[in-house]
């Protein structure tokens, strides 16, 4: 029986970014350096597969460090963690390394500058988030305030509102951030932003990719998890770019089949932590059911990488 033909258009940037590879390759240096087992305060990066994978090379993940026994090393997650992280492993004596994203620690230095120079902050994010509870823990309790709408704003109560200033999380959506960014300036005239955009380029290109796919298919798949920032912004982009059905998946056995019937063209994409090897396996499911023709679209180019730190590049 002849197979239906289909279109599939794969979103070029997709999955990792440099701050995701970096933070891996932080885990798999360590085991290596110091052998099995190798602590890692939450999840490394938000993917379910690339923590099991790590989880099988010897590595053990934990919500807090008081998990962790101080004889073995520690690794925070590329999120970032509040200052008091470091500092109890410090005071315990620990060996730990730092996978914050450099394009995080920028935020916090941001915050910390803004925070000398007396301004109280104002930090657009999600609640709960690993990235919003460690860039709020850089400064003492009360000196972040955060908003996750531009509703948020208007309920803002700041110490000051002429010293003000504001940083963002750096995997929110572009043009949400724009809407809160812009109430926040029509509110507080005086409040100082950051020098540069604190939306990361990973998470700018991946959703002006999928901005170029979305008018062109039916259906759109954004591989990545369900706690990931990022991916579930592609999702929203998608919708809000025309494409009706836009759906996460974690792996190909999570696609919706169904859902997908009689459409002849469909996008794919992966959030910044999500593996090409689970692209490879999506197209792989989609060429099992039809008769595929792949088109690419690339919308700009990455050569971004980040160093490891030094600690791991010295020999022991």
């Amino acid at each position: 029986m002849a197979k239906t033909p289909l279109t599939l258009y794969l979103a070029a940037p997709r999955g990792f970014c440099a701050g995701v590879d970096r933070a891996i390759k932080i885990v798999e240096m360590a085991i290596e350096k110091w052998g099995a087992p190798i602590y890692v305060r939450h999840e490394i990066v938000h993917n379910k597969f690339v923590v099991d994978s790590l989880r099988e090379k010897g590595a053990v993940f934990v919500e807090e460090l008081d998990e962790c026994p101080i004889d073995r090393p520690v690794i925070f997650s590329a999120h970032g963690v509040p200052k008091a992280v470091p500092a109890e492993a410090e005071q315990r004596k620990m060996i730990y390394v730092d996978a914050t994203c450099p394009l995080v620690s920028k935020v916090h230095i941001e915050a910390e500058r803004h925070h000398r120079n007396g301004l109280q902050m104002v930090m657009i994010g999600h609640a709960g988030h690993p990235e919003t509870i460690g860039t709020m823990g850089q400064l003492p309790e009360g000196e972040v305030l955060l908003v996750e709408t531009a509703a948020d704003v208007e309920r803002l109560a700041p110490r000051d509102p002429e010293r003000l200033a504001f940083i963002t999380q750096t995997t929110l959506s572009v043009d949400d951030t724009k809407d809160i960014v812009a109430a926040l300036q029509a509110r507080f005239p005086a409040i100082v932003g950051p020098h540069k955009e604190d939306i990361c380029y990973a998470t700018t290109n991946r959703q002006e990719a999928v901005k170029a796919i979305a008018p062109k298919v039916e259906a759109l798949l954004v591989i990545g998890a369900p706690n990931s920032s990022n991916s579930r912004r592609l999702v929203e982009v998608a919708r809000s770019e025309g494409c009706h059905y836009a759906q996460l998946v974690g792996r190909a056995d999570e696609i919706d089949w169904r859902a997908l019937e009689g459409a002849a063209s469909v996008g794919v994409t992966a959030g910044a932590s999500a593996p090409e090897l689970l692209v490879d396996e999506v197209v792989a499911a989609f060429r099992d059911r039809y008769e595929v023709t792949m088109k690419t679209v690339e919308t700009t180019r990455e050569n971004v990488e980040f160093k490891v730190p030094r600690v791991l590049r010295e020999t022991a």
